[in-house]
């Protein structure tokens, strides 16, 4: 293993492909961004606020949030089936870097 250069920052890249594995795709982001917008949302407010976004593919990016503990799906007991969508503690947790990128796409977007 070579030494690292004198300013060479030297990463460990397995959390950093952890992260990824939790919202990499096209959509997560989105659904973590609209849940931290509006806190707490409904499937079909969900899919109206994701243009262009499959039914399929929504259920798959919920499921896998959920799974993941970025989000919470709340089922309330009644017919017709209410089922709400917010973030968990730990989705929570990863607003201060949403929120970074967020600003960071505002200074860039017109470059």
């Amino acid at each position: 293993m070579s030494e690292p250069k004198k300013n060479e920052v030297l990463v460990d890249s397995k959390p950093f492909e952890y992260a990824l594995s939790l919202i990499g795709g096209k959509w997560k982001l989105n659904i973590l961004f609209w849940l931290w917008r509006k806190e707490v949302m409904r499937y079909n407010e969900l899919r109206r606020a994701l243009d262009g976004i499959t039914h399929k593919m929504l259920s798959k990016q919920l499921d896998e949030l959920k799974n993941s503990d970025l989000i919470v799906r709340h089922e309330y007991p009644q017919i017709p089936p209410k089922v709400e969508y917010y973030l968990s503690e730990r989705g929570h947790s990863l607003m201060p870097v949403l929120h970074e990128l967020c600003q960071w796409g505002g200074l860039h977007m017109n470059d």
